[in-house]
């Protein structure tokens, strides 16, 4: 069956049940879809139609702050100048947490017993769940980010087992690695919080959602105490917020041995031993004394076995937590292939993001092989040397890849080689050929000899080695960037989970794959299918009325031995098309879409009845809300709330260098990103509160407006600190301060109250008589470069394109080319300088760009907002927008009025004798389908009204 032909291709969009990829009726479904995902996804989508009915408060509101606010689908294409855009996840993250909350809040369930009922096939049975405790498998491809999932999983835990009464879920956290690659990875993630804050995954304090179920409102910042422990590091463990960062090898060491050439251990790794040996940490003494635990365990598909020490080690967690309360409280295993040995599905699996979908919604590269007749100019050579064995292949990788480095070298980025042998012998004869034959490889291949446990190198014992050992590790994790000299690997290992840089464009296989693991394809194509450039700066997708089709594509050469591309191919039973090119020197492939302008179209603007038509006229008016700069030489810090925050003392050991980040709750400027303070405690003249102070001040002037009154806002600061952040006054000048400072939770709460009290005070509405101070033509747009996206060409618009921000936009851009009242329209883009100001649900002023611009038959210019999902300060948009229509309205008539002797001329500039709004909800557009701009009028009417009256300024 595969994927429907209106599959969505944005991976921000919610996707119906019915449009998800199915196997072939020749399949068995069991074999290639989870038998507990269809039925969930039915369940969990009518939830999420029924606002999350029957949802405990905590969990409601986290849903809410997480994907119920802004709609948000690409952030750096947003119109939209608002401050507290929220991270914008992927519907397989937000399917994935909604499925895990569903199943405890709604459905109950605490072992497998719950879980059965969803099997639609009825092919599973208990037998299958050997666990006697909470324990579900996520599946979501390669690169598409389950450490995300993850970190969601932790804050609804820790904020459910704190809030909620009867919860039994928990504040600590054991998240296991099969590897010291993975732990790496993880580490680099969570390690001070990181991902927490820079996503802006706790909410802000008070934050109450705006449907009002909500009846306590919380101090969610505040609240959040997490500290992160990494293997035998772990030290000052508290009763509840740990988050502990495990190497699974930890737990027992077992003698290696060199794998041999079929092993498919090469692959996979070692399988844990079967009995538990002493080591430097084991499982059950990291967590002894606790009462409470989640575990998750990260490329989790090696625990499907009970007879490993992996599952036996967590089933003695359970035993030793059951005898203190409630056991595990859940089991979280992520991973993009769930099967065992013989290829079946993991009967836990309850969400599926297969990597077929991925690949569809260009999440993810596209795998690219060679087609038949590049192949058959491949030979192989009798020779001692490996390299000079295999160099058609090893030619045909590098020629693939020098076709990438150059393409990405133009952006800034560099290409990375990946070569795979099958013993390190072998691995040193390629790196060698490499070497000496490609002038521009001399230097710059990196030979990595991975263990099965994971482990770079040798044993690591003398410090010599363990120097030796720290750097490998250290250039095979960064070698995307730069400044590392490194342009190719080769390995024996390194195709294994975890390795998971993003600037692999070609891989090379010389080994015979001859493992029966239905993982293995997946998981060799796996390292190199994160894409080099986030949605943000890559081009994702483009769209024709004609066909869809994929853009801006980054591709994934598979080079190498018969045996491995057939052994690639598997993945083809799983949906995803693999691309058969041709490859070789000489070889020409269509290049990409280059980077597009949205301008003006030239033809339509030479034909002056033409471009008077489709031109849009809208009067610039005078602002409604203001700052009231006088009045802050009246506040006081007595005026802010008292916080609530602990005076921490931090121990001895404590880092000595501390960094002041802005990255606060999404709430910074622009290009903030990279701007950060450090200070280090060591040096005296670093050690001064008075440049944390003006960090922060300058920051928060800045963000409001009020950079000619840096002092008052500083000194205002200095006060609120000193006197109400925290529980107790504090002394500025006490090193501790700083240390306290430097705090995720604190900085959240500093930021958030200082904006919210001053916005408070000092933004209100101005006496206001509508008045025109200018006009914005859309003849007069200046032309702009987005990041290449989908977009459709116009008929009844003076741009050449109109892009948009989701799929929803774009279908409703091509709609208003058809409706019969509609003379011209355009997509509000930054360029025409068209937005509103208004004051948000926290009184804050805030700048807001409405999505359409539609002229009508009617003689009136319709300002159109359109949304897949309301968020919170919605009615404040649309009541400010409703305002602007009535003013503008007004001062057409004036205009009209006041040219009466010269309103031929006039009426036929500017004939337009009224302006108006409209809120078009996708779910009521694809239910209704209107036809005309008056049809949808008539159908939303009860929408506008609503938003006409339901907020107040």
């Amino acid at each position: 069956m595969g994927l429907p032909d209106d599959y969505p291709f944005s991976p921000y969009d919610v996707i119906a049940p019915d449009k998800r990829w199915r196997p072939d009726v020749n399949d068995p479904l069991q074999e290639a879809l989870p038998p507990l995902v269809e039925g969930l996804r039915e369940r969990v989508c009518q939830w999420r139609q029924q606002d999350y009915e029957g949802a405990s408060e905590t969990s409601y509101t986290l849903l809410h702050w997480w994907f119920c606010r802004d709609d948000v689908p690409y952030p750096a294409l947003k119109d939209d100048e608002e401050y507290d855009i929220p991270f914008p996840y992927y519907f397989a993250q937000q399917e994935a947490i909604e499925t895990i909350i569903y199943l405890y809040d709604v459905e109950r369930v605490k072992d497998k017993f719950g879980l059965l009922r969803f099997d639609k096939a009825g092919v599973i049975s208990g037998n299958m769940f050997h666990e006697d405790w909470r324990r579900v498998v996520i599946k979501m491809a390669t690169g598409t980010g389950k450490t995300k999932v993850m970190a969601m999983v932790m804050v609804w835990s820790y904020f459910h087992r704190l809030y909620e009464e009867e919860s039994d879920m928990a504040r600590n956290f054991l998240v296991i690695a099969p590897n010291i690659i993975v732990l790496d990875r993880l580490v680099a993630d969570f390690k001070g919080g990181r991902i927490f804050s820079e996503d802006g995954m706790i909410p802000s304090p008070y934050y109450d959602p705006p449907t009002k179920r909500v009846t306590e409102l919380r101090l969610w910042t505040q609240d959040w105490r997490m500290k992160t422990h990494v293997q035998k590091q772990a030290h000052s463990v508290t009763s509840y917020g740990n988050l502990f960062l495990t190497n699974i090898h930890h737990v027992y060491v077992e003698q290696d041995k060199e794998p041999t050439q079929d092993d498919e251990t090469i692959f996979l790794g070692k399988k844990p031993p079967t009995s538990l040996v002493a080591s430097k940490i084991d499982l059950r003494d990291v967590v002894q004394g606790m009462d409470e635990l989640v575990i998750l365990n990260d490329e989790a598909h090696h625990i499907h076995d009970v007879k490993l020490q992996w599952f036996k080690s967590i089933e003695s967690l359970h035993k030793n937590l059951t005898r203190k309360g409630h056991g595990i409280a859940l089991q979280v295993d992520m991973t993009a292939t769930p099967k065992d040995e013989k290829g079946k599905t993991f009967a836990h699996v309850i969400t599926d993001y297969p990597l077929v979908e991925a690949v569809a919604q260009n999440v993810v590269k596209h795998p690219v092989i060679p087609d038949k007749e590049s192949v058959r100019k491949l030979l192989t050579y009798n020779s001692l040397n490996y390299g000079e064995c295999y160099r058609d292949y090893l030619h045909l990788g590098v020629t693939e890849w020098r076709r990438a480095f150059e393409e990405h070298q133009q952006k800034g980025k560099k290409a990375i080689l990946f070569v795979m042998t099958d013993d390190t012998k072998h691995c040193d004869d390629v790196a060698d050929y490499l070497e000496k034959t490609y002038e521009e490889l001399e230097g710059a291949v990196l030979v990595i000899h991975t263990n099965r446990a994971g482990q770079i190198g040798g044993s690591g014992q003398s410090k010599k080695e363990k120097e030796e050992l720290d750097r490998l590790r250290r250039q095979a994790r960064t070698i995307d960037d730069n400044d590392n000299p490194y342009r190719a690997i080769v390995s024996v290992l390194m195709l294994r989970e975890g390795w998971d840089v993003s600037n692999v464009t070609t891989i090379v296989g010389l080994r015979a794959f001859s493992a029966k693991s239905g993982i293995l394809p997946e998981q060799t194509l796996g390292r190199g299918l994160r894409k080099i450039y986030p949605p943000k700066d890559t081009a994702l997708y483009t769209h024709t009325p004609e066909r869809r089709q994929m853009t801006g594509e980054e591709a994934l050469s598979a080079i190498g031995t018969e045996e491995f591309i057939t052994f690639v191919e598997k993945i083809e039973k799983e949906g995803v098309e693999l691309r058969r090119v041709a490859m070789g020197e000489g070889v020409t492939r269509d290049a990409p879409e280059p980077p597009f302008t949205i301008e003006l179209d030239r033809h339509k603007m030479a034909e002056p009845s033409v471009r008077e038509t489709l031109d849009i006229h809208l009067p610039l008016l005078s602002r409604r809300y203001g700052i009231d700069h006088s009045l802050i030489g009246t506040l006081t810090a007595a005026m802010f709330p008292k916080g609530n925050m602990d005076y921490k003392v931090f121990p001895v050991d404590a880092p000595r260098i501390i960094t002041f980040n802005y990255m606060v709750q999404g709430l910074h400027d622009e290009g903030d990103e990279e701007e950060h303070h450090s200070i280090n405690l060591d040096n005296p003249d670093d050690v001064d509160y008075r440049k944390v102070l003006r960090y922060f001040a300058h920051k928060i002037a800045r963000q409001m407006k009020l950079t000619a009154h840096y002092q008052a806002v500083y000194g205002l600061l200095r006060d609120f600190i000193k006197t109400r952040l925290f529980k107790q006054d504090v002394p500025l000048e006490d090193v501790r301060t700083l240390r306290n400072l430097a705090e995720d939770a604190t900085r959240s709460v500093l930021i958030e109250t200082m904006t919210s009290t001053l916005a408070r005070y000092l933004v209100s509405p101005v006496p206001h008589t509508p008045k025109r101070i200018g006009t914005i033509e859309l003849s007069g747009m200046t032309p702009f470069r987005p990041p290449p996206q989908k977009f459709i060409i116009p008929k009844k618009s003076l741009l050449n394109r109109i892009t948009g921000d989701g799929e929803f936009e774009l279908a409703f851009a091509e709609h208003l080319d058809t409706c019969p009242d509609v003379v011209s329209y355009a997509k509000n883009y930054r360029a025409l300088r068209f937005s509103l100001d208004y004051m948000d649900n926290h009184k804050r002023l805030r700048h807001y760009s409405p999505d359409f611009l539609v002229k009508t038959t009617s003689q009136t210019i319709y300002i159109i907002e359109t949304k897949g999902r309301e968020d919170i300060d919605v009615p404040h948009k649309m009541h400010r927008l409703h305002t602007w229509c009535v003013d503008a309205t007004i001062l057409a008539q004036k205009a009209r009025d006041k040219s009466k002797e010269t309103k031929e001329t006039h009426e036929k500039k500017h004939d337009i004798t009224m302006y108006d709004f409209l809120y078009v909800p996708q779910t009521g557009f694809e239910k209704h389908k209107p036809q005309s701009i008056a049809d949808m009028a008539t159908i939303f009417t009860e929408y506008k009204e609503g938003m006409k009256t339901n907020a107040t300024p």
